[in-house]
């Protein structure tokens, strides 16, 4: 890199344009021109404490890294279509903040950003704390690790995921969600995991009502549940479950075994043959 911008405060539309191969330090893109897209169709680009005021900034950049960067509110759509991205030690606010992305890493960032992640590839997100209604939706080839995630609807249609060591507060988390294995993590919410498929959770604790109805393929490896009631609906399962589950709905085939269990409940479904193996070791 031979190109070193530094200490530039502007506002202009399509401020830095096509850049390849800088250094972009110190820099401020906000004003009253309201200009957008500030370091569109980029390449080979490193940014340093910069701040983001401005719609659009990174559009179609490819070989980029942001350190010690901020985006805030106005700064919406900040991060599209673009490619082999690392983001370090950042806050991103703007709404709609990486839109199908490829090969992004996140790490050790504060986001807060409705709608963020959707139709990504390859991403991944480390010790970072994330607020989001819709994280990830539709995304691809991701991992997740020591995050706490916050929003009520995270990870919904995502495939091929690996999550450890996190905190997931929502509600319908993980639903249609293919592909997906969670380790030593905390679920807690509502209707974790509807319509998955492929999906294993692995030391985990699940907190909330009916959760995992409809699954298919579904794994359970060491997890413990609370305040769980109605679970398992029509879920094709194979769980290993520490403690109590408050009650089980009529789940369609598979086995689970628990210590103990509050209550069974078995509706009468004519179009399915139910078949799960309940195994309860306290009885």
């Amino acid at each position: 890199m031979d190109k070193i911008i530094k200490d530039l405060v502007t506002d202009e539309e399509r401020a830095l344009y096509g850049l390849h191969g800088a250094v972009v330090e110190n820099c401020t893109f906000k004003g009253p021109a309201d200009g957008e897209s500030a370091l569109k169709e980029c390449k080979n680009i490193k940014l340093k404490d910069c701040a983001f005021s401005l719609r659009y900034p990174l559009w179609h950049v490819t070989d980029y890294s942001a350190e010690n960067c901020s985006m805030d509110v106005n700064a919406r759509a900040a991060v599209w279509y673009s490619e082999n991205g690392v983001f370090k030690n950042c806050n991103l606010g703007g709404i709609k903040v990486f839109r199908e992305c490829k090969n992004t890493v996140v790490e050790n960032c504060k986001i807060s950003s409705f709608e963020s992640g959707w139709h990504c590839i390859g991403i991944e997100y480390k010790d970072c704390e994330i607020l989001s209604e819709y994280l990830l939706l539709g995304s691809k080839d991701i991992r997740i690790k020591d995050c706490v995630l916050d929003g009520k609807y995270p990870l919904q249609y995502v495939e091929n995921a690996v999550i450890e060591n996190c905190k997931i507060h929502f509600k319908d988390c993980l639903w249609h969600a293919k592909n997906v294995t969670v380790r030593n993590s905390v679920l807690s919410g509502e209707y974790l995991a509807w319509y998955s498929e492929n999906l294993t959770l692995e030391n985990c604790l699940i907190e909330g009502t009916q959760p995992l109805c409809y699954c298919k393929g579904l794994k359970l490896i060491n997890c413990r549940t609370k305040d769980c009631d109605l679970s398992f609906e029509l879920s094709d399962i194979d769980a290993e479950i520490k403690g109590e589950v408050k009650s089980i709905r009529s789940p369609l085939s598979g086995r689970i075994v628990c210590d103990e269990l509050g209550g069974l409940i078995e509706d009468v479904f004519k179009d399915y043959n139910l078949t799960a193996e309940i195994i309860v070791k306290n009885k």
